[in-house]
């Protein structure tokens, strides 16, 4: 397993923001490659992100917020919401765009289709490749738990272009619930992000990943929703 660490606090910007998307790498490369239990590295994973969050000059907390931290609260881990499913590709593959007050225009499209079952109900959620250079796959969702338990937005299950990836079993891909996470805006009003379109709004309560992050919760959703 990798300990991560903050070498150089006192980075510029621009390479403390690498820093951090590379600790972000070797962690989920840990969670991969890692031996032993499923939970014992899921408990990995959550220390490295908390200490991330908590010390990294690049946390999506400000340094009032780091201050005053006491770690990230999770469900408990349940097996039962890890899956390794094929991806459907016969999706139409429709383009998004989001406006990001920073960084204008994202696109995305639609490139496939997930279908799994969650207390015993079929849901599917759509994957999407964002545009540009290089690009990504992303899995943005909403459940049935936003704004009670967890953040009003939604949360992330994949962002390859931020390293958020546990990878692949053969030719089927690895969404593991126990590793949803909140989108920076939940933690920070300074952050805007992507959020889930409706057809990923999940008719179903998934307990399980983090929860909203303490005082947040009421705040709303200032992230936005791709438009066509």
């Amino acid at each position: 397993m990798v300990t991560l660490k903050v070498d150089n606090p006192g980075l510029p910007e621009q390479l403390a923001l690498v820093d951090y998307r590379r600790c972000v790498a070797e962690l989920y490369a840990s969670v991969r490659e890692g031996p032993g239990d499923p939970e014992v590295r899921w408990q990995h994973y959550r220390a490295g992100r908390e200490h991330l969050f908590a010390s990294h000059p690049q946390s999506p907390l400000s340094p009032a917020q780091q201050a005053h931290f006491h770690g990230l609260e999770y469900f408990p881990y349940d097996p039962a919401l890890r899956f390794a499913v094929p991806l459907d590709t016969a999706v139409d593959a429709a383009d998004f765009t989001l406006e990001l007050r920073d960084d204008g225009p994202v696109r995305m499209r639609r490139c496939g289709r997930v279908n799994i079952n969650i207390e015993n109900q079929p849901v599917s959620l759509s994957l999407f490749w964002i545009l540009g250079y290089g690009g990504g796959l992303f899995l943005p969702f909403r459940d049935q738990t936003n704004s009670h338990e967890t953040y009003g937005g939604g949360r992330y299950l994949l962002d390859t272009i931020k390293h958020a990836d546990l990878g692949q079993e053969g030719d089927r891909l690895v969404l593991d619930f126990n590793y949803a996470y909140n989108p920076s805006c939940a933690y920070n009003e300074r952050w805007q992000c992507p959020l889930a379109p409706v057809e990923n709004r999940l008719p179903v309560a998934v307990r399980a990943g983090e929860h909203a992050y303490p005082s947040e919760t009421a705040r709303g959703s200032p992230g936005t929703p791709p438009a066509r």
